[in-house]
């Protein structure tokens, strides 16, 4: 074989393989490059994944902290009512007390008022059965007497008075049905409010004074 066929084929072979290992180095850069991108892929979907777990985190946070404050309004109101249930019970129990005195003085006060008049007219009966009859005046003699204007009856309020309360510097006066048992019932009434026909016009110290339709002005005591 001659020398320059011999150099021929090797350098042909070494072609082939430089051509062969070209492949080689091409199909395994290929496959790097594919193993990059899958890694880049996970890599993205890891990120996603860590996001996802840390906002569900802070919303999980977030609930535990709602819950705790939602804790704190119950365990708050449950006070509340513990301590406003004795306290509602004692003004039911001070405002019944109320008008039962109340109840009791009108009905000794009327009691009085009837024991006077009829004190009054027995003692009108003794004086006539008692004066002797005198001869009736001449025409010329009589003189016409000022006949005395009957003094206004005092009329009962359809309502109970039950105390003076102050809201913002005003004076209000608490009223309500002499039938009632609910604390829904009280009315406060301020000077131009009415009750019924009552029209309250003035709050005195002492007293309250009421304008009744046609009546003359009604005066009632506070308690």
């Amino acid at each position: 074989m001659k020398a320059s066929t011999f150099q021929t084929l090797i350098i042909g072979l070494l072609c082939l393989a430089a051509a062969g290992l070209s492949g080689g180095l091409y199909n395994q850069y290929q496959r790097v490059t594919e193993l990059q991108s899958a890694n880049t892929q996970h890599l993205q979907t890891l990120d996603t994944l860590q996001r996802d777990s840390n906002a569900l985190k802070d919303t999980q946070e977030k609930l535990q902290y709602a819950l705790k404050d939602l804790k704190q309004v119950v365990d708050t109101g449950e006070q509340q009512a513990n301590t406003l249930d004795p306290m509602l019970d004692q003004w039911a129990q001070e405002i019944q007390e109320l008008r039962d005195g109340l109840a009791g003085r009108a009905t000794a006060a009327d009691l009085t008022a009837l024991q006077a008049r009829l004190e009054h007219v027995e003692q009108q009966l003794l004086d006539l059965r008692t004066k002797p009859s005198s001869p009736a005046p001449t025409p010329s003699a009589s003189k016409p007497k000022k006949t005395a204007r009957p003094k206004p009856a005092q009329l009962s309020p359809p309502f109970s008075v039950l105390s003076v309360e102050s809201r913002g510097g005003e004076r209000f006066l608490a009223v309500a049905p002499h039938d009632s048992r609910s604390l829904m019932d009280v009315r406060l009434l301020h000077s131009g409010e009415q009750q019924g026909a009552w029209r309250l016009k003035v709050l005195e110290p002492n007293s309250a004074i009421f304008a009744v339709g046609a009546q003359p002005d009604q005066t009632v005591q506070l308690p």
